[in-house]
């Protein structure tokens, strides 16, 4: 259950950068290439688990999984 839990709230984070990059976006794209930028960020996150795109990314991935297990019951 706890992994589903981790899968839930990874949505949830890709969710609330797909909107708030569209929204920052749209100020100075069209509005359909800042979808497509958002919803790029956002799969980048979420199947990467390696949202700044460094080579350590399994150490921010176990970073992330940590402050889940502390919050996440």
């Amino acid at each position: 259950m706890s992994d589903r839990l981790h899968q839930i709230v990874d949505l949830l984070v890709a969710a609330v950068i797909a909107g708030t990059s569209t929204f920052i976006w749209s100020f100075v794209l069209p509005t359909g290439l800042a979808l497509t930028l958002a919803g790029m960020f956002a799969a980048m996150y979420y199947f990467s688990r390696n949202p700044w795109g460094s080579t350590r990314g399994e150490a921010y991935n176990e970073w992330i999984d940590d402050l889940y297990d502390r919050f996440l019951p």
